[in-house]
């Protein structure tokens, strides 16, 4: 029987809620906490109706239910109603303190989410202090609370739950022979979820290592980094040992080096620098909680990581090798690999994206530091030309300005922006003279934010298209090109500065795409500056290509899929998120693809879903597409690992990830086929994936794609000998 998407996010709730402890939304850590929550049976008991309490109460409030289902309010509930199910005794008084609890640490969580989630900081478990505080406080009072006497009848409880097997086995691991350190690492591990013994912490430790392996290595580091300082500055080793209070140092050093913060060298080095600073705040709180006769639980490691983050919003320069999770995927790893990938292809992300002020194919006659002027504070400047086949700018003798071809050529606004400035009524120079008095000739200067504007001068007189003030867009024409100025011939200079004036310094800035012929070689170049002789073009759009990736919401997509002889009918659908992220969705599978596209480039950012669905092997085979076609020209980028690499070939790679790594994963596409130049109606793209260990190639799967003028006609794939064939019935 299927369930109804609000049953399903509901049950989503109740597991997260207890992977969120530790920061995932795993499900199967989740069952694992789950099963130890349990070792106390009445615990346990608490902890789930605190959780469904706490869930149905958000649902009927109308709180996000994505929020609620990803276990953000519920996790805090969670600890509170284990910690109140393991002091007292069960009975009606009691379940009606629990739902109190609940209600209140829920508003708790509410509250704290917009107050300082303003300033992007995660509340962690801060509504579980107040509140377990709260309530212990008051309930000093309320003569109707037994205190539970269950630790002394653990086994009696593991009895009910499993028989003799369990215990004997709970008996067998606690009696253990193992070094003192490692003992109290698994019980301090345990005591995170109130279940203080040696087998509740290898089963979460267990949990943790499927979970996560940085997260795994982090919870060691962070709990023997506390431990040797213990022993460093000679400190009570009895307070780890006995109250268990390692917790602290696991959950901040698995925060810090690998949650909130990308893993990294230096996540790592901070997490050894901050754990001591833990340490002290855990050993001078004891020494003032104790006289209210309440435990710190888990607030040295609340102050110590909000500290942390909140210091990192106030850095005036962002540092790539400490950088904080924006896009939290609930996984180190996936945080991780992710970062790394979007490092190499995103790095320009927030960067306006300029084209060059030109159609056509043209030269660069004088490029950055250039060889008649664009010297000194004005070197980061281009003349762009154009030229014949063997290079040369003008027909005849070149003795007149109509003799060369980019004469009168329009000049175009190389992205959106407000004309700041205007020189117009400067006469054309003739060919070899020029005019020293007027330097840069008829002139626009277009403002793109407060700290970024472009110039292009030595236009022609009265070719000006827009005034002063004018919202201009990419790719407009603005003017015609000229011979004004100090300028022997026609030509385009242009160039990026800081400030407004005609005349103002220069800045190193790049054009976003570019496509760069090197005889009959194509390659794209992104976010570059073009060379000396280099012979640039815009992307010109092929229509084919332009019309079989717009990709556009509610835009469906039906294929005829035939797997060695089995034939299956697919349906994707193109749809937006709330965030207006551009996704398309298999109905059979459930999968996602996320994508983005500027008209020119299309790319594919991330997977969620089956890893044997058709669209996983579209969303590889079309990773990335620009929207021109060039005859053999080539494109190359990169894949996330975890979406190439199973978990089994991730594992070991895992815990060395944040330092180093042996794996790759390429991808190519190919520009093989067009049928026609002038009327283009068939197009066919040949695409691969590479994945290599220490450099050797592994693995290679093979996509070829055929676009026609309707669309995307077929897509096939072949790997390990097989050949999977889509059709596309739209």
């Amino acid at each position: 029987m299927k369930i109804s998407e609000n049953t399903r996010l509901f049950l989503h709730g109740i597991l997260n809620s207890y992977s969120q402890v530790f920061f995932s939304v795993n499900k199967v850590f989740a069952l694992v906490i789950l099963l130890v929550t349990f070792f106390d049976f009445f615990a346990g008991i608490s902890g789930l109706f605190a959780v469904i309490i706490t869930i149905s109460i958000g649902y009927g409030f109308g709180f996000d239910k994505h929020k609620i289902s990803k276990g953000f309010y519920g996790f805090n509930s969670l600890l509170v109603g284990l910690g109140l199910g393991v002091y007292f005794e069960p009975g009606l008084p009691f379940f009606f303190i629990l739902i109190m609890a609940s209600v209140f640490t829920l508003f708790i969580s509410v509250s704290l989410e917009g107050i300082i989630g303003k300033y992007a900081l995660p509340y962690l478990s801060v509504p579980f202090l107040l509140g377990l505080w709260t309530i212990s406080i008051a309930t000093r009072q309320f003569e109707a609370l037994g205190v539970s006497q269950r630790g002394i009848f653990t086994l009696n409880d593991l009895y009910l739950i499993g028989g003799n097997t369990l215990v004997q086995v709970y008996d067998w691991w606690n009696n253990l022979a193992i070094p003192g350190s490692i003992r109290t690492y698994f019980i301090s591990l345990g005591a995170i979820l109130f279940q203080f013994n040696v087998l509740s912490g290898i089963i979460i430790a267990l949990g943790l290592l499927y979970y996560s392996r940085i997260g795994f290595s982090l919870s060691l580091i962070g709990f023997y980094t506390a431990y040797l300082f213990y022993e460093i500055i000679g400190a009570n080793l009895t307070e780890v040992n006995y109250s268990y209070i390692g917790f602290n140092y696991i959950l901040t050093s698995i925060a810090i080096g690998g949650f909130f913060i990308i893993p990294s060298r230096l996540s790592y080095f901070w997490t050894i620098i901050l754990i001591p600073l833990v340490a002290i705040l855990t050993i001078s709180l004891n020494s003032i909680f104790i006289t209210f006769q309440l435990p710190i639980y888990s607030l040295p490691f609340n102050i110590v990581v909000l500290l942390f983050l909140y210091v990192l919003k106030f850095r005036i320069k962002s540092n790539t090798s400490l950088r904080e999770v924006y896009i939290q995927q609930n996984s180190p790893e996936k945080n991780l690999y992710s970062f790394q990938n979007d490092i190499i292809r995103f790095r320009h992300k927030l960067k306006i994206p300029f084209k060059l002020p030109f159609w056509g194919t043209w030269f660069v006659s004088q490029a950055h530091d250039g060889e008649h002027t664009h010297k000194g504070d004005w070197k980061h400047a281009w003349d762009f030309v154009v030229g014949d086949e063997n290079g040369k700018q003008f027909k005849g003798e070149g003795d007149y300005l109509e003799d060369y071809y980019c004469y009168n050529k329009d000049v175009l606004s190389p992205a959106d922006g407000t004309v700041e400035e205007i020189i117009d009524g400067i006469e054309d120079n003739i060919i070899g003279d020029i005019d020293m008095v007027h330097n840069w000739g008829n002139t626009i200067v277009i403002k793109h934010t407060d700290f970024l504007f472009s110039k292009l001068s030595h236009l022609k007189p009265g070719s000006i298209k827009v005034n002063k003030g004018d919202k201009v867009q990419s790719g407009q024409a603005i003017a015609k090109t000229g011979n004004s100025g100090r300028s022997p011939y026609p030509h385009i200079h242009f160039q990026f500065q800081a400030t407004p004036y005609i005349g103002s310094k220069t800045i190193d800035y790049p054009f976003s795409y570019y496509i760069l012929a090197d005889g009959k070689n194509y390659s794209l170049k992104s976010f570059e500056n073009p060379r000396l002789k280099d012979k640039i073009s815009n992307i010109e759009v092929n229509p084919v290509l332009k019309n079989a990736f717009h990709l556009i919401p509610g835009k469906k997509l039906s294929f005829e899929v035939n797997n060695n002889g089995v034939s299956e009918m697919v349906k994707w659908e193109v749809s937006t998120d709330v965030y207006n992220n551009s996704f398309i969705q298999c109905e059979n599978s459930g999968s996602i693809a996320y994508f983005e596209s500027d008209g020119n480039l299309l790319y594919f950012k991330h997977f969620e879903g089956n890893r044997s669905s058709l669209l996983y092997y579209f969303f590889l085979g079309a990773f990335k597409i620009q929207m021109g076609f060039y005859q053999d020209m080539s494109l190359k980028d990169q894949y996330p690992l975890n979406l190439l690499f199973k978990r089994s070939s991730l594992f070991l790679h895992d815990f060395i990830a944040p330092f180093f790594s042996y794996l790759k994963a390429d991808y190519f596409v190919n520009y093989e086929f067009l049928d026609n130049i002038l009327s283009p109606s068939s197009v066919i793209l040949k695409s691969n994936v590479k994945t290599y260990l220490f450099g050797v190639n592994q693995n290679q799967i093979e996509f070829r794609l055929k676009l026609n003028t309707a669309g995307i006609g077929e897509f096939e794939f072949f790997f390990k000998n097989r050949k999977i064939k889509a059709k596309c019935l739209n």
